[in-house]
């Protein structure tokens, strides 16, 4: 049995397994990282031998790490990517190879009904329903999305907010504040199974899902990178910002919104917090907008999402797909009995 594992931002592991009787008889550990000294390769080999194939990546991280003495270097690569890799081929997780992914691009929605399809999408991948899925979202009124666990109070200016015609929604996933305005921000969703993102922490399942679109970034000449826990910026600053939901079936709901062109004066009349974080770098008054999509690429909305598109084609086995009439029904329901609900938006006040 063969696993893999691309450490984000670092090297490709490789691990070659035999197994009798329920436990690791043979281990080969390979990969483009550098290690020394040599026979360090040697030591990890034999600390995976008589491990049960039911071992977790901590389990096997920690075997692993045991053999690892202080002068051991390890460039590229960790003690977990090992185990993730182990863990692969022991037919515990998969590899994007391993998966279909369905690409989803409708018509605009408004904000309470994305809110819904992330739920409905997540809870079908999950039930093995639906294919992993890339969903690009297109926004059919202004917005602020607050985060699952935010304070509405502390996040949002009523009166900003009414007098720009915002509606205010709640996600599922945690996280910080997302404003919106149609054709200025460019928004996805990806939604997979739980076995995609097996054995790695939250921390490193961010960097992992946002792998193909910091490439698809550098495509377009953007010198990208992961910035922990939860961002993507380049050096001109943030582009995006990430969330997360792991559903109660496994699936595993990562959200990204970047920033195309946004109004920062009416962000700051509309975002409590926004003036809070834009105070302390000296831009409070500040009457602007923020363009870091538009204004490093010198492309239009619609052509930077189609090369978004391209580049998970050309990285994955894709088909173009659409949100089927029961997944539009339950999810309009929803969108009127959860996420147009003042119980659901102010549940923390």
């Amino acid at each position: 049995m063969r696993g893999e594992y691309k450490v984000p931002g670092g090297k490709l592991v490789a691990v070659d397994l035999e197994v009798t009787d329920g436990r690791i008889s043979r281990a080969a550990v390979s990969g483009d990282f550098f290690l020394e000294p040599d026979s360090a390769l040697e030591s990890i080999d034999g600390a995976l031998l008589g491990m049960s194939e039911q071992a977790t990546v901590a389990q096997l991280a920690q075997v692993v790490q045991s053999v690892l003495g202080d002068d051991v270097t390890m460039v590229g690569f960790s003690a977990d990517a090992v185990a993730v890799a182990v863990r692969r081929a022991l037919g515990h997780a998969s590899r994007w190879e391993d998966h279909e992914f369905e690409i989803v691009h409708e018509g605009p929605e408004s904000p309470a009904m994305h809110m819904a399809l992330d739920q409905v999408l997540a809870e079908e991948v999950g039930e093995g329903r639906r294919r992993p899925t890339l969903r690009i979202w297109e926004w059919g009124a202004p917005a602020v999305v607050i985060g699952s666990f935010q304070s509405l109070r502390n996040e949002v200016d009523p009166e900003g907010a009414e007098r720009h015609g915002i509606t205010v929604v709640r996600r599922i996933s945690g996280g910080g504040a997302m404003f919106i305005e149609p054709g200025n921000t460019i928004t996805y969703s990806l939604t997979v199974p739980g076995s995609l993102v097996e054995g790695l922490s939250f921390e490193r399942s961010y960097a992992f899902l946002d792998d193909w679109v910091i490439g698809a970034l550098h495509d377009l000449g953007i010198d990208a990178t992961y910035v922990p826990l939860n961002d993507i910026a380049s050096p001109a600053g943030k582009i995006a910002g990430a969330a997360q939901k792991r559903m109660a079936n496994g699936a595993v709901l990562h959200h990204v919104t970047m920033a195309y062109d946004i109004d920062a004066s009416k962000m700051l009349e509309v975002l409590r917090i926004g003036r809070e974080k834009m105070s302390d770098k000296g831009t409070k008054s500040a009457n602007k907008r923020v363009d870091p999509l538009r204004s490093q690429t010198g492309m239009a909305r619609a052509a930077v999402i189609e090369a978004f598109k391209d580049h998970f084609r050309g990285r994955y086995a894709t088909v173009d797909g659409a949100v089927t009439a029961a997944e539009r029904e339950r999810a309009e329901d929803l969108a009127r009995t959860k996420f147009s609900s003042q119980e659901w938006t102010a549940r923390v006040p």
